[in-house]
């Protein structure tokens, strides 16, 4: 049984014709702009999917809001699927005086929902923030999925050494060859970037990472791998969250752009609802 936010209706229609059964939620706002949230109907286990992305603190409220309306409902199990988990950046104190706020979100989250499942999480470990049962479900599958035959016998990359893990299971999954680039900085302005003991002459190259925001680091590699002979460059990434314009400037520079539909973007051409519908 689904409950869905309003940060994950272009998810609802795909959970209902994969089987997923969907409560009806009346989500509005107060003439003051605060939220309303109402639950018709209720079950002893309940999955609320909600992503919070951008207005992420309306999207955060939300998903605290119907936990309460169903604990008051009498659901006795409770689990949160947020497909994209806004604050996952913010996973460390960098001045004094700075919360951890990836911990802050999870701790408040906790205080409602039993288990806690997000997609391709920027830092896995701080899911340790969270007490209860906590997933971070990988979009390895469904990327090896769409980009398979399109890459042929060609090679995954990460963007860097920290993404690695992320080129490693998609590239399993299609039996190809992997690696990652190694950055050098030049000077204050200027980073130099090199793929890792692999050969891409010739070949078609996946660059695959968990969120593009910019994009400048993935027009780089691309521009990078188009001199180094690459035949085509495709980028992929689970979180679209692209800063104003950046769609547009990605896809100029490589053969296509896809990301999953944590976030709805005009590119958000891989979908995780079958991972959400394993759980």
């Amino acid at each position: 049984m689904f409950v869905v936010g309003s940060g994950a209706r272009h998810l609802e229609d795909e959970i209902k014709a994969l089987g997923g059964e969907v409560l009806d939620a009346e989500i509005k706002r107060f003439p003051d702009g605060e939220k309303y949230v109402r639950i018709m109907g209720s079950s002893k286990d309940v999955t609320v999917v909600q992503s919070t992305f951008a207005p992420q603190d309306e999207h955060l409220i939300e998903l605290i809001l119907m936990a309460d309306a169903l604990r008051e409902r009498g659901v006795q199990k409770l689990r949160a699927v947020v497909p994209y988990l806004a604050y996952s950046r913010q996973d460390r104190v960098t001045k004094d005086g700075e919360p951890v706020s990836v911990r802050a979100v999870m701790r408040t989250l906790a205080v409602y929902y039993d288990e806690l499942y997000v997609l391709d999480l920027h830092n896995p470990e701080t899911l340790r923030f969270f007490p209860g049962k906590a997933v971070n479900l990988s979009p390895a599958r469904a990327i090896a999925e769409y980009f398979g035959e399109k890459l042929g016998e060609g090679v995954v990359l990460a963007p860097d050494k920290g993404a690695l893990m992320r080129a490693k299971a998609v590239a399993e999954r299609l039996g190809l060859e992997y690696s990652h680039f190694h950055k050098v900085r030049i000077s204050p302005t200027e980073v130099q970037m090199k793929p890792v003991d692999v050969d891409v002459r010739g070949k078609n190259v996946l660059i695959v990472d968990d969120i593009i925001s910019t994009g400048g680091t993935m027009i780089r590699a691309a521009n990078l791998l188009r001199d180094m002979g690459a035949e085509k460059v495709f980028v992929a990434a689970t979180h679209g969250v692209f800063a104003e314009g950046a769609i547009e400037k990605v896809s100029n520079a490589v053969d296509e752009l896809a990301v999953t539909n944590t976030i709805p973007t005009p590119v958000s051409k891989i979908s995780v609802v079958p991972e959400i519908l394993k759980l």
